[in-house]
């Protein structure tokens, strides 16, 4: 059984959007840190620290999308045969796993 995945939930399209947000995140927390360096007006700051984190938790919230979309479609018969192995490097995470790195971010 094989499964084809359209381009948008190809697993490079969301570790590029991951990247992205991670990249725009890094140029945040740049402009936070030279704000907070500079003495910048607490208000600003505290605007900055919420786009920063609100970044992150995008990009947290990014990768836990991509493994769902890539653990549901995982070929049900790999699965069933023993396939994965939760924990094990370069396995897919199960869905339990999942629920708990996701539950991590909130």
């Amino acid at each position: 059984m094989s499964t084809t995945l359209s381009p948008h939930l190809q697993p490079d399209s969301g570790r590029r959007r991951t990247t992205g947000r991670l990249k725009r995140a890094n140029g945040q927390l740049t402009a936070l840190i030279a704000a907070v360096e500079s003495g910048a007006d607490c208000r600003n700051v505290v605007t900055q620290l919420s786009a920063v984190r609100g970044a992150l938790d995008k990009a947290g919230f990014e990768l836990i999308s991509t493994a769902m979309r890539d653990c549901l479609t995982e070929p049900v018969d790999i699965l069933a045969a023993g396939g994965v192995q939760p924990g094990l490097p370069g396995q897919k995470a199960t869905l339990e796993e999942i629920r708990t790195l996701f539950l991590r971010l909130t």
